[in-house]
């Protein structure tokens, strides 16, 4: 676990005592030594149960392919932002980073944390450097509203789950993870108890976001830089999903009684969202409604709780963050050229930059889960433990990727077919920095094609 901890957090000092000029290429190069080291974590045919264990910390399959994307996304934000920081003070660009790299440590501690309260602690800890990379480094007005949205819809959510995790270590005076799966069932069918289970889970939920309780993730995204949107929309709501899995072994006898209000949501959510994309005109906008159907399908993979949902559930959390982070770079790309976000300005793209479209293709493909890529197998596991659960939910979900095959061939066509408008003149050409950040992305996308037990978690 230190291996990767304490090269992170050493990142820090780096950041403010490097001279400017190297600022950029250091942390850059740093940054991918800390992600290709966190490889060494990926699981071993051997491994079945915790592994790199220490008092407070250790993976195991669940949060093992977790944490090696958070490691891998810190070099990829980084070399995104350098241009759309390069007109700002060296200060402010040190702070930048510094905020990045703090979102990182968060995220290793919330995920390879065993003690319950740690997560709990990690999980809204990340609020901070979120919460400031998206109200000093957003680029509308809104982003102040953004940023209180943000922050409402979860602390409303996480203190409940602070109150019934105090309460749950009172009764079984532990909230270690490796204790809490021997437990006996804590819960009764009492209606504190049911209060209890939902207390557990609105955290999560509203971190997902649940169709319902999603209103602060489009605003977010589209104030944010890009950073931002592509840690919240590759990690952070991956957080919510990791935490269900934690939590909900310790609900059991609960979930099959009172999942259904929340599965239905999940499921309409996965329609309602896909139909709001399809009438989208803002293109990060589409892409933040995109990533809320498909955490629907997830939440409804997790709380059916069968080990083929579940397995569904992190392949599509980890192939939904490599993809979504790809698509945030691509619109970035295009509005760091052509300063708008309105698709109907910026079309026909093909034309001036061939190459970019080549990587649009792929992520747009990679979102409308095209065979054989990670993605199409995640909904299929997740579709078909729903069917088996209940058939009814195949209207749902069937009706969903169709509406997601609309919406990803809509935004490719709007943004890179077509003749290109008059009044885009002198485009800059796209840089090998971009190419390369593209290729992080979906190489690693396309390498799991080749092995995806290295993600599938329990199953393996």
């Amino acid at each position: 676990m230190l291996k990767i901890l304490f090269p992170t957090l050493m990142l820090l000092p780096t950041t403010w005592l490097v001279p400017h000029k190297w600022l950029w290429p250091t942390i850059t190069t740093n940054s991918l030594i800390i992600a290709f080291a966190s490889l060494a974590w990926m699981k071993k045919p051997w491994d079945a149960g915790w592994s790199n264990l220490n008092p407070f910390m250790a993976t195991d399959s669940l949060s093992t392919p977790l944490l090696i994307l958070s490691c891998w996304l810190l070099p990829l934000m980084i070399l995104a932002s350098q241009n759309h920081t390069s007109s700002e003070p060296a200060q402010r660009q040190r702070t930048y980073i510094t905020l990045m790299i703090a979102l990182q440590v968060f995220l290793i501690m919330a995920f390879s944390a065993t003690e319950v309260i740690m997560f709990y602690v990690m999980f809204e800890a990340t609020l901070i450097p979120t919460l400031l990379i998206i109200t000093r480094w957003g680029n509308q007005a809104e982003r102040l509203n953004a940023g209180t949205y943000f922050l409402f819809y979860t602390l409303a959510g996480s203190l409940p789950l602070l109150v019934a995790l105090l309460l749950l270590q009172n009764n079984l005076g532990s909230l270690s993870l490796l204790a809490l799966q021997w437990a006996p069932p804590a819960l009764s069918f009492s209606f504190a108890d049911k209060l209890w289970w939902a207390a557990c889970l609105l955290a999560f939920l509203v971190k997902m976001p649940l169709y319902g309780a999603h209103l602060w993730l489009p605003k977010a995204h589209v104030e944010a830089p890009v950073a931002g949107s592509m840690v919240l929309a590759a990690v952070l709501l991956k957080l919510g999903g990791y935490g269900m899995m934690r939590v909900l072994m310790m609900l059991d006898p609960l979930t099959k009684e009172l999942a259904y209000p929340f599965i239905i949501l999940a499921l309409w959510g996965v329609i309602m969202t896909g139909l709001i994309c399809l009438r989208q005109t803002d293109l990060k906008a589409l892409i933040a409604y995109s990533s809320v159907g498909h955490m629907g399908l997830v939440v409804g993979g997790i709380l059916i709780q069968a080990p083929w949902g579940l397995t569904g559930a992190l392949i599509l959390m980890i192939a939904h963050g490599l993809t979504s982070s790809a698509l945030f770079c691509l619109a970035n790309t295009n509005y760091e050229r052509t300063h708008s976000r309105t698709m109907l300005l910026a079309r026909g793209l093909q034309m001036a930059l061939p190459v970019m479209t080549a990587w649009w293709f792929i992520s747009t493909l990679a979102n409308l889960a095209l065979p054989p890529l990670p993605n199409l197998m995640a909904e299929l596991m997740v579709i078909t433990s729903l069917f088996n659960w209940s058939w009814w939910t195949l209207l749902l979900t069937g009706a969903g990727t169709l509406i997601t095959a609309g919406y990803s061939l809509y935004m490719f066509l709007m943004t890179q077919r077509g003749p290109l408008p008059a009044h885009i003149i002198a485009l800059p050409p796209s840089f090998s920095r971009e190419h390369l950040l593209m290729a992080l992305h979906l190489l690693p996308l396309l390498g799991l094609i080749a092995k995806p037990s290295l993600i599938w978690g329990w199953m393996g």
